[in-house]
């Protein structure tokens, strides 16, 4: 059996990945919301751990909530990244931090 910890490490390194992630690269919007997604991950991932190691279900009830709203967040996130590139055809979060009315 791996115990608690072995996942616990895991989670929190895929954490801090997708943090060095967001602070390296904030010039491509599809990086930022990927590592957005794999922030998420991780931390399901030390949800499921902690109610397999409880013996409870309300963590991986929770984790299906979660996911579906990142489901919902990625859709609504590349949508609004497909609009900008017909209208100012780039990604670069440089080129569109300034927004007109």
């Amino acid at each position: 059996m791996v115990p608690l910890s072995n996942y616990l490490v895991l989670g929190g390194i895929l954490f801090c990945l997708s943090m060095a992630g967001i602070f390296l690269n904030r010039k491509n919007i599809i990086i930022i919301l990927m590592s957005i997604e794999l922030m998420l991950l991780a931390v399901n991932m030390n949800f499921i751990a902690f109610s397999h190691y409880h013996g409870d279900t309300a963590g991986q009830i929770f984790v299906f909530f979660i996911l579906t709203v990142a489901a919902a967040e990625a859709a609504i996130g590349l949508a609004i990244l497909v609009v900008l590139f017909r209208n100012r055809n780039t990604i670069n979060v440089e080129d569109i931090d300034t927004l007109k009315g």
